[in-house]
């Protein structure tokens, strides 16, 4: 018989991490975050009811980690989706890749949607998180459409700013109403639609429309 090799310090402590962020995310989806205690997380995790406090310090410390590694895997699958791709075709495929997370019904993407919008008003380290997050964000989409020739500055950040509060807003009516996936799936559609036709109308362009998402 051969045996598993001895996890090292470092990675027992990722598997708790991954572990224990596993298990808030469910219990914020599940209960809230009022109702999400540190004690509960690590029991639901499969480890002591101390852990979670001795990691994370905090709920807040706890809610900062989510965010931050929630929002690095969005941004890591937001890249490979668009990497190959320039100008409108990155926005159409980031605006799809969103789509098929919020039709997936992604509990992370849930939790991570639920704690940005309670960190309005709050000066938190969540806060500063989704901050950095949302400015990623912006100063991606001004790119796509400086490649797909929105030259003035102006514009182009004016627009970048108008497509970011949209994907807000369909996040926030896919929270409020997760089981309307016609409507998210819509939202998306049309969200790809304005967007092309911004692009069109700020460079002179006659592209075709782009096709909505397929239906699963």
């Amino acid at each position: 018989m051969t045996t598993s090799p001895r996890r090292s310090h470092a990675e027992r402590t990722d598997l708790s991490d991954s572990r224990m962020r596993d298990a808030a995310i469910r219990l914020i989806v599940e209960r809230g975050t009022d109702r999400t205690t540190l004690k509960d997380v690590g029991e639901r995790a499969g480890y002591s009811r101390g852990l979670a406090g001795y990691r994370f310090g905090s709920k807040a410390g706890l809610f900062e980690f989510i965010v931050r590694s929630v929002g690095e895997r969005w941004l890591a699958d937001l890249k490979r989706v668009t990497s190959s791709r320039r100008g409108f075709a990155a926005i159409a495929a980031a605006i799809d890749e969103h789509s098929r997370f919020c039709i997936d019904g992604a509990d992370d993407l849930r939790a991570f949607y639920i704690l940005w919008f309670e960190s309005i008003g709050v000066q938190s380290e969540v806060k500063s998180v989704i901050a950095s997050i949302h400015d990623r964000r912006r100063a991606d989409t001004a790119r796509w459409l400086l490649e797909a020739g929105v030259n003035d500055a102006t514009h182009r950040e004016a627009l970048a700013a108008q497509f970011n509060a949209a994907v807000l807003g369909i996040a926030y009516q896919w929270l409020a109403m997760p089981d309307d996936q016609n409507a998210v799936r819509q939202l998306h559609s049309s969200l790809k639609l304005t967007m092309q036709l911004s692009v069109n109308a700020a460079t002179g362009s006659i592209e075709p429309l782009a096709a909505a998402p397929l239906k699963e």
